[in-house]
């Protein structure tokens, strides 16, 4: 398995990518035709949403671990 501080270290970089891909999404939402981006704006909703199981999972892994 994984030590504590690989599991802390993953969430430390977890957080960081979703709140680039929420800044990114805020981002591409405000663009005055957000249509021509929906492609980008759908790739970074699912991988907020991965990132967001993957974060559940650690910290589930770090608690019952």
């Amino acid at each position: 398995m994984y030590t504590q501080e690989e599991l802390t270290e993953a969430l430390r970089q977890i957080d960081s990518t979703l709140h680039k891909l929420k800044e990114t999404l805020k981002t591409l939402e405000a663009k005055d035709e957000p249509g021509r981006y929906k492609s980008q704006i759908t790739l970074a909703k699912r991988r907020i949403e991965a990132f967001t199981i993957a974060r559940t999972l650690i910290e589930r892994e770090m608690t019952e671990g």
